[in-house]
């Protein structure tokens, strides 16, 4: 499991390799970020604290926009969630709302007090959820649960209707304190998705993605599919096995590409694909990108550099039109395969932004942040024209519109 840090830049140790480069399609605006939300850190300095206001943000792992158009974050490093009625249109905009926290000044682990249905501990992925995507899910990381309001939250500590993994919201532990998991338990949570009809969760801690049929109602709900391991009582790295099809090590992002499935394992530095929702447990996923073959699962492919169709812990996917587009979260960059090439595995990718070729990497270019550079992006989102990145290692947010050439293919 990771934890939540500041990254700092350092310079590179291995040469790069020499010859051509494949070229790149511009996958977002070239001009940078249209909107910055939070701060941009000291990239060359020590780390330096964040304190909690309305405007910062400490290691923001994820990000979404409803249907109504308001923007909200997990400001992870604070333990909170950030909400905004609509999607700001300038730098800085102050949060309207606050979950997770009794006041935009304050941090700690579930406010520093007792687990409730109003703090939490290291919170991750969110998503719209529900009918007409009017709802809300967290994945409340380290409180080993999934909190869901039915409706958008309408003021600051609205607390929320229902709780996974949990049976009620006084609860805590790890797989309710079992020895192992079940269909009704979480260990560290990361994502959460909804594809709309059914939820979905990447089961970090146990190695597995849960699926529930329509929005859960009621608290503790059981899922009803498992991926990646056996059956609900397992949950050894990548099933008990060497890297394959149907095991996963970390999944993380949980996306719909083409009417299927694509989960991100960023411990094995690939995406699973299936080609349709798979309907029974533990069912192998059809083909692989990131990785040439499903037994491979080194990052850049064993090489210090990137390329094209390599990832180094993607954290983040999401589906902008006839695209995937991927946070590469340990090569700082963002690169888009478009879906129609999706027929074999370790097809490379097109389009690329936050580094100049394919071959390059590191946090924020090795530089200070800049408007069109990422450090550690965690996971992304797609509203209307704009993508949505979580800027971890930046402990910010960017609002960047996508490139012409992406959005008319």
């Amino acid at each position: 499991m990771d934890a939540v840090v500041s990254h700092v830049s350092l310079a590179p140790v291995a040469k790069r390799p020499a010859g051509p480069v494949q070229p790149s399609r511009p996958l977002l605006d070239e001009r940078g970020a249209q909107v910055i939300l939070g701060a941009s850190g000291e990239p060359l300095g020590l780390a330096q604290p964040v304190v909690p206001s309305a405007t910062t943000m400490f290691g923001p792992r994820g990000v979404c926009a409803l249907a109504d158009g308001s923007l909200w974050v997990s400001d992870t490093g604070h333990h909170r969630v950030l909400g905004w009625r609509q999607q700001p249109e300038g730098d800085a905009t102050p949060a309207d709302w606050l979950l997770g926290q009794p006041a935009f000044d304050r941090e700690g682990r579930n406010a520093r007090g007792a687990v409730s249905p109003l703090s939490m501990n290291v919170p991750t992925g969110l998503c719209a959820c529900g009918t007409d995507s009017r709802g809300l899910a967290v994945a409340d990381a380290w409180n080993h649960r999934v909190l869901i309001w039915h409706e958008r939250p309408r003021h600051s500590q609205s607390p929320p209707d229902v709780v996974l993994g949990q049976a009620g919201f006084d609860a805590a532990e790890s797989n309710r304190g079992l020895a192992a998991p079940r269909a009704d338990t979480l260990f560290w949570p990361y994502c959460v998705a909804w594809d709309g009809a059914r939820l979905w969760v990447a089961d970090t801690g146990n190695r597995r993605v849960l699926r529930w049929d329509g929005l859960p109602q009621r608290h503790g709900d059981a899922a009803a599919l498992v991926l990646g391991q056996p059956d609900f009582a397992h949950r050894d790295e990548n099933a008990g096995h060497a890297p394959g099809p149907a095991g996963m090590r970390w999944p993380h992002a949980i996306s719909f590409p083409a009417g299927g499935l694509c989960v991100a394992d960023a411990g094995n530095n690939r995406l699973m694909l299936w080609r349709r929702p798979p309907t029974r447990q533990h069912a192998p996923c059809d083909l692989f990108v990131g990785q040439a073959d499903a037994g491979a699962a080194e990052h850049n492919r064993a090489s210090y550099y990137p390329d094209a169709a390599c990832l180094n812990m993607p954290y983040g996917a999401a589906v902008a039109g006839e695209w995937l587009v991927v946070a590469d979260t340990a090569n700082s960059r963002l690169l888009a395969w478009h879906l129609p090439d999706l027929t074999r595995d370790g097809v490379p990718a097109r389009a690329l932004a936050a580094q100049p070729d394919w071959q390059s990497k590191g946090d924020n270019r090795w530089q200070p942040a800049t408007r069109d550079s990422v450090c550690w992006p965690y996971s992304v989102a797609v509203h209307g024209e704009q993508l949505l990145v979580a800027d971890s290692g930046n402990n910010r947010v960017l609002l960047w519109r996508l490139h012409d050439t992406v959005r008319s293919a």
